[in-house]
């Protein structure tokens, strides 16, 4: 495995409850000159469900697990059942449980971020200058990438939408 002293050192600290310090954009720039040509086409190609490179395959089932639970706990809630059989871990059945009891989607989105945050750290272990930490810190940019689009007014301003419809709706009969 490369050793990526001077690149892990410089990337700024990633945090659930905080801001991108970086776009992906500018993390592949700096990673562009100091990871090898295939470890660049992985780090370029990477989503959140992407299976491929160190550390993915380990997060492919820790987020297929999360994703699973998820599906599950909302498709029990409805009063559906799950057509899909899956390992259920009592820790992510807890934190799913958590994010859908949420006084809000937003922090039932923080609550599953920092979960998959402490998860990562957990992959990621003893690993210190390695494509471990460089995975893992792609995939928290990924996470927070996403986590940035959420924007609470609009949220907000969509739900009332809505929710304005569905009363008509009811008024309506």
């Amino acid at each position: 495995m490369a050793s990526y002293y001077y690149l892990i050192s410089s990337l700024p600290d990633l945090k659930s409850d905080g801001e991108m310090p970086l776009s992906y954009e500018d993390f592949l720039d700096m990673c562009q000159t100091t990871v090898s040509a295939s470890t660049y086409t992985i780090l370029k190609n990477l989503t959140l469900s992407s299976n491929e490179g160190p550390l993915i395959k380990e997060w492919a089932r820790t987020y297929s697990s999360l994703t699973k639970e998820l599906n599950y706990q909302r498709s029990m809630k409805l009063g559906k059942t799950y057509p899909n059989t899956f390992e259920k871990d009592s820790i992510t059945a807890q934190v799913v449980a958590s994010a859908l009891a949420a006084k809000n989607p937003l922090e039932a989105e923080n609550i599953m971020l920092d979960f998959e945050f402490q998860q990562l750290d957990s992959l990621v272990g003893l690993h210190m200058f390695d494509d471990y930490v460089l995975f893992g810190y792609a995939i928290k940019l990924k996470l927070l990438e996403r986590q940035s689009c959420f924007d609470h007014d609009k949220g907000e301003t969509e739900f009332r939408r809505l929710l304005a419809k569905v009363q008509q709706r009811v008024y309506s009969l």
